[in-house]
């Protein structure tokens, strides 16, 4: 499994702005390696950081795009489902029973859900909101996602193991065809050796792993 390395820092430091511009980024190491594997083309550039402290693991994205899409067909889940976005899973074990999602769009509306083998989705469920920060911010050239998720709440779901979080890291682009409708490409830092895009499966996962510094 791929493995990053998330760099700790003194607790109550990092101030979460929605840009990604405190100088505690610059402990992180800064993720590059995702890829579409279904698809011929190479995407724009998407940086992945994360950091963590006593209270708190913290992650940020930067996503090198000039054409966003932002559906505001509505403000729920069906809009967010057809935008472009930044995806963070959480796995238990390799079993996937069960998972928990987090696909955050530019603005950041927040899609959460828990969820078992076969996208048997639990939209029901939400990450306790006290335990979950996200900003954003957005120019001409890219957008900006940055939040934090409390320790409480990932030792509460049993997503931590032996100071390692089996993660998945994606991210949906659509783009507009001929016909005026948009067209998804998904982006994955694991490639999870399938046929057709599928994030849903246990070899889609990496590790984050917690360093103490």
């Amino acid at each position: 499994m791929k493995i990053y390395n998330v760099n700790s820092i003194p607790t109550k430091q990092l101030i979460i702005t929605g840009k990604g511009d405190s100088n505690l980024w610059d402990n992180a190491h800064v993720l590059t390696d995702f890829s579409s594997p279904w698809e011929n083309k190479k995407e724009a550039r998407t940086e992945f950081k994360a950091l963590w402290d006593e209270d708190y693991l913290f992650f940020c994205f930067h996503v090198f795009d000039d054409t966003i899409h932002i559906d505001n067909t509505d403000t729920g889940f069906n809009s967010i489902n057809v935008s472009d976005r930044v995806e963070l899973f959480f796995r238990i074990n390799p079993s996937l029973t069960p998972y928990y999602c987090l696909e955050i769009d530019p603005t950041p509306r927040i899609m959460d859900f828990k969820a078992f083998p076969n996208k048997d989705f639990n939209f029901d469920w939400d990450w306790p909101k006290q335990d979950l920060i996200v900003k954003s911010n957005s120019n001409n050239k890219r957008f900006t996602v940055e939040g934090k998720i409390s320790m409480t709440s990932l030792k509460s779901l049993n997503l931590i193991n032996n100071q390692t979080i089996e993660t998945g890291i994606y991210r949906a682009k659509y783009y507009k065809q001929n016909d005026s409708t948009y067209k998804p490409v998904w982006i994955t830092w694991v490639d999870p050796k399938t046929e057709t895009p599928n994030f849903h499966i246990p070899d889609s996962f990496g590790v984050l792993k917690l360093v103490d510094n």
